[in-house]
Formats: C-alpha cells, sequence, structure tokens
C-alpha cells in the first residue's frame, strides 16, 4: 500500500478532529449531565465559555500539546523525545490556559533532572498521553514497531501506567487502521484487543463516567464512537456527558475524523474553530503523514 490522496485527507481529518473536539468540549468540562441541559439544552455549537471562559473557537492543552509533539517532528523531520520534551518545557513557560497535575508534574521532573520518561505511578492512569496521540499516530503509520516505540516515549514523558499505557496504544492504533480505511467492525476489533488484555476497559454497559481516568475516558469515547452514526452524532453525545469532555471530545475527536473523513466534519464546526489553529492543523497532518512510513518505504 503507498500513500494516497484519502489517506491525506484522513489525516488532516484525525488532526482537525482533535482540535473541533477539544474546542467544543472545553465548553461543558467538569459539568454534569443535568447541569449541560439546564444551561444548554443540547450542546452542539463551539460557542466558548465553560470553566477556562475561553473565546468561541480556541483550544486547549490537549491540542496545543498535540501541536508541540506535531511540531519538534516537522522540525527536523525525524523522532526526538527530547525535542518532544523541549518543546512541553516552552509550552509550559508560555503560561497555557490549561495544564494537567500529571503533566505538569512530569515537565517540571525533565526541567530539574534531565529526566526523558517518568518511573511507573500507580497515580498516572490519566488521559493526558492519549489526548496527544494524533501526531504520533501519523507519523508512524505503516510500522508497527516504530509506532509502539514513539507512542510509550511520549506518553512516558507524563504518564506511566500499563492502563495509560494500553489506551493510549489503543487510541493511536484506531487513528491509523481508520486512516487506512477500516470499517467499523475493524475499528471495534481494536478495542476487542484492549478489553480481552484490560477488562476495566469494557464499555458495552456504559456507566456514563466521563473522568479524567483512561478507563473512564475511552468507555465514554468507545461508547458514543459505536452507538452513532456520524462525526457530528458521535461528539454532540460524547459532549454533552460533561465531566472531561474537552479531552473526551479531543479524542473521539481524532479517531472518528480518520474514520468518517475530512467533509463529514461540518463546515459550521470548521468555520468556527480558530482560523490559526485549523490551518496549524491541517498543514501538520497533511506534512506528518508525508514523512510516514506509508509514504517513505520503497514500493
Amino acid at each position: 500500500m503507498s500513500l494516497s490522496a484519502d489517506h491525506i485527507s484522513r489525516a488532516q481529518a484525525a488532526f482537525l478532529g482533535l482540535a473541533i473536539g477539544d474546542a467544543l468540549g472545553a465548553t461543558t468540562e467538569f459539568m454534569t449531565p443535568n447541569e449541560i441541559k439546564s444551561r444548554h439544552g443540547v450542546h452542539k455549537a463551539i460557542c466558548g465559555g465553560g470553566w477556562l471562559n475561553l473565546k468561541a473557537g480556541f483550544v486547549t492543552d490537549d491540542t496545543e500539546m498535540s501541536l508541540a509533539i506535531a511540531d519538534a517532528i516537522l522540525a527536523s523531520g525525524v523522532w526526538s523525545q527530547k525535542e518532544i520534551a523541549d518543546n512541553f518545557v516552552t509550552w509550559m513557560k508560555s503560561k497555557p490556559i490549561d495544564i494537567g497535575s500529571t503533566v505538569r508534574k512530569g515537565i517540571r521532573t525533565y526541567m530539574t533532572k534531565g529526566i526523558l520518561g517518568m518511573p511507573r505511578n500507580d497515580w498516572d492512569a490519566g488521559n493526558g498521553a492519549a489526548m496527544r496521540m494524533a501526531p504520533v499516530a501519523l507519523y508512524t503509520v505503516g510500522d508497527e514497531a516504530l509506532f509502539r516505540r514513539c507512542t510509550l516515549e511520549q506518553a512516558h514523558l507524563t504518564h506511566n501506567h500499563p492502563l495509560s499505557d494500553a489506551g493510549t496504544l489503543c487510541v493511536g492504533e484506531m487513528v491509523q487502521a481508520a486512516i487506512l480505511g477500516a470499517d467499523r467492525f475493524q475499528l471495534h476489533e481494536c478495542t476487542r484487543r484492549l478489553t480481552d488484555e484490560f477488562p476495566n476497559f469494557k464499555f458495552h454497559n456504559y456507566k456514563g463516567n466521563a473522568s479524567g481516568y483512561i478507563v473512564d475516558t475511552l468507555q465514554t469515547v468507545f461508547h458514543y464512537l459505536f452507538s452513532t452514526a456520524t462525526f457530528e452524532e458521535c461528539l454532540i453525545g460524547i459532549v454533552n456527558q460533561g465531566g472531561d469532555a474537552d479531552t473526551t471530545g479531543a479524542i473521539a475527536g481524532m479517531i472518528a475524523g480518520a474514520f468518517y473523513g475530512m467533509d463529514a466534519i461540518p463546515k459550521h464546526w470548521k468555520k468556527k474553530l480558530n482560523k490559526q489553529v485549523r490551518h496549524e492543523v491541517t498543514v501538520a497532518g497533511e506534512r506528518l503523514i508525508h514523512l510516514s512510513p506509508l509514504a517513505t518505504r520503497p514500493q
């Protein structure tokens, strides 16, 4: 298989979907479904606000950290865990509007001790590594060993826990499978492999928890991904669940974007997303997949 126009478009849709899910979900982050219903009815507009009081179309750490990874790769054309860590430091020093405690701890550890990779920690089973998987998935598509190495290297800069590792790998696998044309059953097979090894992630009896715990996050993403029929339905369902809605939205957006494709992303959401962010993610999506083994290996 060689790189096609469809692969490029789906790669761009994955990164754009991440940013749109982030911007849409930021409005309802930390709210309950009842609070969302009382305030918004059904939340389905990129309108900003939320606890961060964002301007409409602006994004949070999910997109910003993903772009930090993308920028590190694109600056040199190769993977460098240190360059990614350096970009994370630059990002944190810019005083971002939001940064998770586990992420902050990992970046500060690198700053003060020069350690590339946190030790295993039972408290690191959050979703902060999975939320920034789009650039990793795009850059490594076509090489399973490279994908696994890069995924765990970027994850362990801040998160090191078996559940975080497994969930983050699964998200990347789903993005790559969707870019390569997987159908719904093939995507579901990715989740089945995850739940066979870690039954915690089973989502068929979804309980409605949408916290920052990686299990809650992916149960929410998988439930809505497989119980809806469009990109729009999927993201609306997820962000109206509240909780860590910017990150559940971002993760669902990258998978659903790759799966449904660019034309399935509502035009009004694309238009409302901050123009600079929209430009950066779509350009990065194309450039990253052009560097991937899918594009560069001999045919």
